[in-house]
C-alpha cells in the first residue's frame, strides 16, 4: 500500500484570532506574546487565494500573501503581472462590498470570466466552471517567488491587449451617475498599506479591486511597460465611460475617437509590434515630456540665466462674475510677469500702476474651451483669507492660449516661464487641442459614415449616448478620428492617458470631513500635488492647500484628527467622516514619498521610507 506524500506545512503560521494579528516571530514564546490559555489560534496557510478586478474589469485569481503587509502584497501582486512601479498601486475594496456575504457555492454560478494565476510555485491551479483561463508563471525555486518581470510571461502577456468595448446595454447597467458624496463614500475603501490582508478582515476568494491609486506616473517607458500602459489606458478609459470624472461633449468625443482608433489597432490582422517600432524614439520623447509637466519638480531644469524670466504681454479679456449678473468680458492689456498677472486699461497705460494683479502661487487654473467654438478660455481659482475668488481670462486663439494657460499652471505651483517645463507645456496644451478638433483636417473629406462599421455608443458614456442619435454620434466620432488616423497602438493609448490627466478633476480622490471648529460636514479633495477644500452643497473649491507649502503634519489617534501646518502659519485640522482618518493620512504621506523618486535610483523601493511617511502610529 503507498504512503501519502507528506504535507508540506512550510508556509502555515499561527493566526490570533482576538488581537487580529500573525504571531510570525517564530524565537518569541506565547508569554512574550501576551497569550492566555483562553486564546485562539489558528494553524493556517500564510498564502490565500484572492480574486483581483483589474483596472481593465477582468478579474483573475491569485494566490497571494495575506501575511505580509499590503505594501509588499501588491509589489509581489504588480511582479507577476509585469506591471513596474507597483508603489504607485494599490487595493480597493468593492463600493458595494457584497462579496463577503457570498457563499463559496454563489461563485461557483457566477457567469464572470476569470482567469487564475499561480502566485506560488507548486499553488493551487484553477479547475472547475468558473476558471476559463489559466495563465502560467515561472517561478523561482528557492524562494517560491516569480523571476524577473521580462521572463514572468510564456509567449505575449494578455494583460498588454486592450479589451474590446462592451456593448451599450451592458455598459449602461454599469453605469450609476456618481455625486461627490458618492465618490467620497467609494474611496473610503483604500486598504491600509501598513496592514496585512488577515488583519483588514480579507478572506478566501474576497474580490478586491487592483487600481493606480496615486497619480503620478514615472518613468514610463513603452519598451517594457505594455501591461502597465494598457492598464492605465484602461483605468481612464472606464472612468469616462462611467464618468467617475467629469469632461466636456467636445472632450467625449475626442476620447471615444481614441477608443475607436485603439480599438481599430487592437483587431487589426497585421502585426501590431512592428508597425510601431520606428515610432519607439518619439513615443519616448513624448512621455519624457509628460514626465516634466506631472512631477513635483525635480526634473524641471531653471535656465542659467534666472533674472531673465520671460513675460507675456496680450491684449485679453476678463470677466469677473457677480452674483444676478450677466457674463460680459471686457478687453484690458494684461501682463504676465513672473507668478503675477498684472491687467491695465490699455498698452499705454502699462508703464503706470495696474488695475489689479493676480497673484498665482496656489491658484486653481481650469481650462474653459470649446475648440469648435473657437473659445479659449481660462479659469482661475485665486486664493484669498476666506476662501477662492473666481476670475475668467478669455485668449483670442489656440497659440495665445497655450502659452498664457502653460504660464498659469506654473505660477500656481510656485514657478515661472524661466522652467524648462514651460516649452514642454505649452506643446502638450497644444497637442490636446488639436485632438479636441472635430472638424477634418485640410485636404481631407468627411467620411463615408455608411460604409464603416462603428457601434457609437460603445465608446461614450450612456448618459451622453442618449443625448444623440446613432448616425449623428458615428459621423462626429468619425471627423475626431480623422484628426488622429496616423496614431501608432501606443502612441494613441499614451495620447488618452495624457487627455485623461489634462482633465480639471483628474487625480482628485474625495473625503468627507469635518473641519476644526465647523458645524457642517464638508469636502476634502486630495490630488498629487494639493489638497482642496470643497463645499459639499455647491460642489465649488473653498480653498486650497498645496503640498509644497506643507511644513508638517500629524494625526491625533485618539481623536482621529488630522492636523497640518502649512507656510505663512497656516494651519488646519479636520477628522474624516466617510473613512478612517488613515486612509487621508496615507495619500498624503503616499505622494510626499513619491516625489522622492528619481531616475538615479533603482526600481527597489524604499519601504521603510514609505511606511515612515504613511505609517502613522509606526
Amino acid at each position: 500500500m503507498m504512503s501519502e506524500a507528506p504535507q508540506d506545512w512550510s508556509d502555515h503560521a499561527l493566526w490570533w484570532e482576538q488581537r487580529k494579528c500573525w504571531l510570525l516571530k517564530t524565537h518569541w514564546t506565547l508569554d512574550k506574546y501576551g497569550i492566555q490559555a483562553d486564546a485562539e489560534l489558528r494553524y493556517t496557510p500564510q498564502h490565500k487565494p484572492l480574486l483581483l478586478q483589474l483596472p481593465n474589469m477582468k478579474t483573475i485569481q491569485m494566490t497571494v500573501s495575506f501575511s505580509n503587509v499590503v505594501f509588499k502584497t501588491v509589489t509581489d501582486i504588480c511582479r507577476i503581472l509585469n506591471i513596474r512601479r507597483p508603489e504607485e498601486l494599490s487595493l480597493l475594496k468593492p463600493p458595494d462590498d457584497a462579496s463577503k456575504k457570498k457563499k463559496k457555492k454563489d461563485k461557483d454560478s457566477e457567469q464572470e470570466e476569470i482567469w487564475d494565476i499561480d502566485l506560488l510555485s507548486g499553488g493551487p491551479s484553477g479547475t472547475g466552471p468558473m476558471y476559463s483561463k489559466t495563465m502560467k508563471a515561472t517561478y523561482d525555486p528557492e524562494n517560491g517567488m516569480p523571476m524577473s518581470a521580462t521572463s514572468v510571461w510564456f509567449g505575449e502577456n494578455p494583460l498588454a491587449e486592450s479589451q474590446t468595448n462592451l456593448p451599450p446595454a451592458e455598459l449602461a447597467k454599469m453605469y450609476q451617475p456618481l455625486s461627490l458624496v458618492d465618490k467620497a463614500v467609494n474611496n473610503a475603501g483604500w486598504l491600509d498599506s501598513s496592514r496585512s490582508l488577515m488583519e483588514q478582515d480579507i478572506q478566501d476568494y474576497d474580490k478586491l479591486l487592483l487600481r493606480f491609486k496615486y497619480n503620478v506616473f514615472f518613468d514610463i517607458n513603452p519598451k517594457y511597460d505594455g501591461v502597465r500602459i494598457t492598464q492605465l489606458y484602461e483605468q481612464a478609459r472606464w472612468s469616462i465611460l462611467l464618468e467617475e470624472i467629469d469632461c466636456t461633449e467636445e472632450e467625449m468625443l475626442m476620447f471615444a475617437s481614441l477608443q475607436y482608433r485603439i480599438c481599430k489597432l487592437t483587431m487589426s490582422t497585421e502585426p501590431l509590434n512592428n508597425s510601431n517600432e520606428p515610432e519607439i524614439d518619439e513615443i519616448e520623447a513624448a512621455l519624457s515630456n509628460l514626465e516634466v509637466t506631472l512631477e513635483a519638480g525635480h526634473t524641471d531644469k531653471i535656465l542659467e540665466d534666472i533674472t531673465d524670466v520671460p513675460e507675456l504681454a496680450n491684449s485679453l479679456r476678463l470677466f469677473r462674475p457677480k452674483r444676478l449678473t450677466l457674463r460680459s468680458y471686457k478687453e484690458y492689456w494684461f501682463v504676465f510677469k513672473d507668478t503675477t498677472i498684472s491687467y491695465y486699461k490699455n498698452k499705454e497705460a502699462s508703464s503706470g500702476e495696474p488695475i489689479e494683479q493676480f497673484h498665482l502661487r496656489g491658484c486653481e487654473v481650469v481650462p474653459d474651451v470649446n475648440v469648435t467654438e473657437k473659445k479659449f478660455g481660462i479659469k482661475l481659482l485665486l486664493p484669498v483669507a476666506d476662501g477662492m475668488n473666481e476670475v475668467y481670462i478669455r485668449c483670442d486663439n489656440e497659440t495665445q492660449y497655450a502659452k498664457w494657460k502653460a504660464a498659469c499652471v506654473l505660477a500656481s505651483k510656485g514657478k515661472t516661464m524661466a522652467y524648462s517645463s514651460y516649452k514642454t507645456e505649452v506643446k502638450h496644451i497644444q497637442s490636446f487641442l488639436q485632438m479636441k478638433n472635430l472638424a477634418p483636417p485640410p485636404g481631407q473629406s468627411a467620411p463615408d459614415v455608411e460604409a464603416m462599421d462603428m457601434n457609437a455608443e460603445c465608446f461614450v458614456s450612456p448618459r451622453y449616448a442618449k443625448k444623440h442619435k446613432t448616425k449623428q454620434l458615428t459621423a462626429r466620432i468619425l471627423e475626431a478620428h480623422q484628426n488622429i488616423a496616423q496614431l501608432s497602438l501606443v502612441e494613441a493609448k499614451m495620447r488618452f492617458i495624457q487627455a485623461w490627466q489634462s482633465l480639471p478633476e483628474f487625480g482628485i480622490k474625495y473625503y468627507i470631513v469635518r473641519f476644526k471648529g465647523s458645524k457642517k460636514d464638508e469636502i476634502l479633495g486630495i490630488s498629487y500635488n494639493r489638497m482642496i477644500r470643497i463645499d459639499m452643497s455647491t460642489g465649488l473649491p473653498v480653498t486650497t492647500w498645496r503640498f509644497a507649502n506643507m511644513k508638517q503634519w500629524n494625526v491625533n489617534w485618539e481623536i482621529r484628527q488630522v492636523a497640518i501646518e502649512f507656510d505663512q502659519h497656516v494651519s488646519i485640522a479636520f477628522s474624516c467622516v466617510s473613512c478612517d482618518c488613515k486612509v487621508v493620512h496615507e495619500f498624503i504621506g503616499g505622494y510626499i514619498f513619491l516625489s522622492t523618486r528619481s531616475k538615479d535610483q533603482n526600481e527597489t523601493q524604499n519601504e521603510e521610507l514609505f511606511h515612515k511617511l504613511t505609517g502613522g502610529q509606526e
